[in-house]
């Protein structure tokens, strides 16, 4: 078999989550399989994203725009183009990036948030499908174990370090809001589900408060694996270990949402373990006992990236890695 057909009958892969983590994981899995969908969360009312969304009543577009991004086989020029910030000195527009200025248009010529990401993922000829996993216009609240709250995913991290204790919970809303078909239909389609890398509370677990999400995973039988960060948090998971992290997605969702959790065993360079705890974050302790005792399988394979001055995730390791596995396990499905 060639690649290009290895490529073209890869397994259907659904990733889910947000921000920087879920582009990565996009980029590590482009090239491994043709039917790669990307469910992504519009919590955020933070940046331009916020902006938009305040005054043109639309869902945030900058996830779902870095998502694109990521996928993404356009010319050169439009690559710039989408990744394009105005600079300070641009009035209303300074800080907006141009990529979201092209969904907004979008999402008014069509008249809707779901079809405006389709036109744009035709544009770009991107690899595969990203959807938002619901065209609601939604908050996040975030409840903290002091018994405060807070409303606005942006607010969330100062917030948090003020109150300096843990987050118990968070929820969208209004709640369960309606999930977009086609996301619950890729789900089920699934053969392999993939949740995270990326911010635990903002990113990730939005997605599973979304009507019908969390259940349509539990109940899928593809293989599903949570793919663990490589550092805590500031302002969002200090203190936790990946154990708290596993639990806190269980306690949102319910069991059978994971089979394996993936983590990283790359070490990280101390010099920049040093500049982490500055800003109070320090790499992920790997728990094993415990996570294994709620149920699910820890595998480690080294994946951090050795060209980046941040301890993040290779996005061609990681890929690799979960495709490794996808291989190893989802005919068995043995943990």
């Amino acid at each position: 078999m060639t690649r290009n057909s290895r490529w073209e009958r890869g397994p259907r892969v659904v990733a889910i989550g947000g921000g920087t983590g879920l582009s990565t994981m996009l980029r590590g899995l482009k090239s491994r399989t043709k039917n790669l969908t990307a469910i992504v969360t519009v919590a955020d009312d933070g940046g331009g994203s916020g902006a938009l969304r305040e005054d043109l009543g639309m869902p945030p577009p900058g996830d779902i725009r870095h998502c694109m991004e990521a996928l993404a086989n356009a010319e050169p020029v439009m690559q710039e183009l989408l990744a394009y910030r105005f600079p300070k000195d641009s009035g209303r527009l300074t800080g907006q990036s141009f990529g979201n200025l092209i969904l907004a248009a979008l999402n008014g010529v069509t008249g809707s948030f779901e079809e405006a990401v389709a036109q744009m993922s035709q544009v770009l000829a991107i690899s595969g499908r990203v959807l938002p996993v619901t065209s609601a216009d939604v908050k996040l609240e975030a409840t903290f174990e002091n018994g405060t709250a807070v409303v606005g995913e942006s607010l969330i991290a100062d917030f948090k370090k003020a109150q300096d204790c843990r987050i118990r919970k968070v929820r969208l809303l209004p709640e369960n809001p309606m999930a977009t078909p086609s996301a619950l239909e890729a789900i089920r389609e699934a053969n392999l589900i993939v949740l995270g890398p990326g911010s635990l509370y903002t990113s990730v677990i939005p997605n599973l408060l979304v009507d019908g999400v969390a259940q349509a995973i539990c109940e899928s039988n593809a293989l599903k694996m949570y793919v663990g960060n490589i550092m805590t948090q500031d302002g969002e998971t200090e203190g936790m270990t990946l154990s708290d992290h596993v639990a806190a997605l269980l306690e949102h969702s319910g069991t059978g949402l994971i089979d394996l959790c993936v983590a990283n065993s790359s070490l990280v360079d101390p010099a920049m373990v040093q500049r982490y705890k500055a800003e109070d974050a320090d790499p992920i302790v790997v728990d094993r006992e415990r996570i294994e005792a709620m149920g699910v399988e820890v595998v480690e394979r080294p994946m951090l990236s050795g060209t980046s001055i941040y301890a993040r995730h290779s996005a061609d390791r990681l890929g690799e890695v979960v495709m490794e596995i996808y291989e190893e396990r989802a005919d068995t499905k043995i943990f």
